[in-house]
């Protein structure tokens, strides 16, 4: 469980900002018929930071009944007031989640002491595998500290390592593996699902599979067979989309929007602090996708 390709899923919402539900089916269905190896709710890309508790309750219950054991599900439970954390991470276990994803409490650099004691009060709270996710926080989880929480409690199963540094998840990967094989260590950069594996990781959680699943999926299969030719065709395609990262900032409004361009009936509105595509915008991702579909495996 928690390996291979997990995409951190978009959340479809409509023109009032409310919840879509038909739109997630939608997404959340093409993304298990493309292979996809789990999913990730209410993580960065899901918008977790601007909805509210009640939207988040009543989404995790619509996610767990959708996806139906089909594929493994996280959801994202983290923020800045832990009593709310603990809520949610209940919430995720009630309704029959797979696991839960925590990212580091953010707006202070927290020590390492403080660290520990946040994901042992979350541990503590729940039976749930817990995956952490330290870096849209600005605080790295030290290889040394994520040994010490995955030894401590046995619930604290993976972690999404999102730093720029295929150097850093082969560190995570010697101190952490060495000890406990099977703690899952996914890349939280597209990019380096190859790399990381290559390292002895586990595999990526990676927005760009919202839009592209079937390559993501392709590229897995290709690695696993040893067919260096298609690895390289699908890293090159991967490569390429990379560069819908910077077309809008946040990136978010860009993801929903290749969604849609690939075809997928669904609205791209955002939540605030996140902009609406301007017609600019939605033309370079036009492009973009023309480029990379026309691209033969």
């Amino acid at each position: 469980m928690f390996k291979g390709v997990i995409t951190p899923v978009i959340t479809v919402l409509d023109k009032n900002g409310n919840l879509d539900f038909a739109g997630n089916r939608l997404v959340i269905n093409r993304l298990i018929d493309n292979g996809v190896n789990g999913l990730l709710f209410m993580g960065s890309i899901g918008e977790f930071f601007a909805l509210n508790m009640k939207e988040k309750e009543e989404f995790i219950k619509f996610v767990v009944k959708t996806v139906n054991k089909r594929v493994p599900v996280l959801i994202g439970t983290g923020g800045t007031i832990q009593k709310d954390v603990l809520d949610l991470t209940h919430s995720a276990e009630q309704a029959g989640a797979d696991g839960v994803v925590v990212i580091s409490p953010y707006y202070f650099n927290l020590n390492s002491e403080t660290l520990y004691r946040y994901y042992a009060n979350v541990a503590r709270s729940t039976s749930l595998p817990i995956l952490n996710f330290p870096d849209r926080t600005t605080i790295n989880i030290e290889p040394a500290l994520v040994l010490k929480l995955a030894t401590d409690f046995k619930n604290i199963v993976g972690i999404k390592d999102t730093v720029d540094n295929i150097s850093h998840t082969r560190q995570l990967i010697h101190v952490v593996k060495s000890v406990h094989p099977d703690f899952r260590i996914l890349s939280g950069y597209d990019e380096y699902l190859i790399p990381n594996l290559m390292a002895g990781g586990d595999g990526v959680i990676g927005g760009m599979s919202n839009v592209i699943p079937n390559v993501f999926s392709g590229l897995l299969a290709d690695y696993n067979k040893n067919n260096f030719s298609g690895v390289l065709a699908a890293q090159h395609k991967i490569s390429m989309m990379m560069n819908l990262y910077s077309i809008s900032q946040p990136f978010i409004a860009a993801i929903k929007g290749a969604v849609a361009a690939q075809g997928v009936p669904i609205g791209t509105f955002v939540k605030q602090p996140s902009i609406e595509l301007d017609e600019r915008q939605v033309e370079e991702i036009a492009v973009l996708l023309k480029k990379v579909n026309s691209l033969t495996k």
